[in-house]
């Protein structure tokens, strides 16, 4: 799935992924609401040195099943080259792009 930043730059994310598949590898995230019609919208965005660890004890986990109407799903980015500066701007791209309902700018 490419999700585009605010920037027009598309980052390709790989996915759905199942929780249990995710890896422990630096990166960026998407939570999706993936609905019954087929559409998707994104709840979140963030990242992390660890996506697996991340996502499993993330503190927005509430918000994502309170405003989900459908399926959650998860959409990683991997960066191994990138380190917490480079992950954080693909971040804050996307972010301001979509203005996800659970985190902030």
């Amino acid at each position: 799935m490419l999700i585009k930043g605010i920037s027009n730059k598309e980052y390709a994310f790989s996915g759905p992924v199942a929780e249990s598949n995710l890896e422990n590898k630096s990166g960026v995230y998407a939570i999706i609401d993936h609905k019954n019609d087929g559409q998707n919208y994104l709840l979140d965005v963030g990242e992390s040195a660890t996506v697996k660890d991340r996502i499993a004890t993330h503190d927005r986990m509430d918000c994502w099943k309170r405003h989900a109407t459908g399926s959650i799903t998860y959409y990683v980015y991997y960066t191994p080259d990138k380190q917490q500066t480079g992950r954080m701007e693909v971040e804050q791209d996307i972010r301001k792009n979509y203005n996800p309902v659970c985190g902030k700018q």
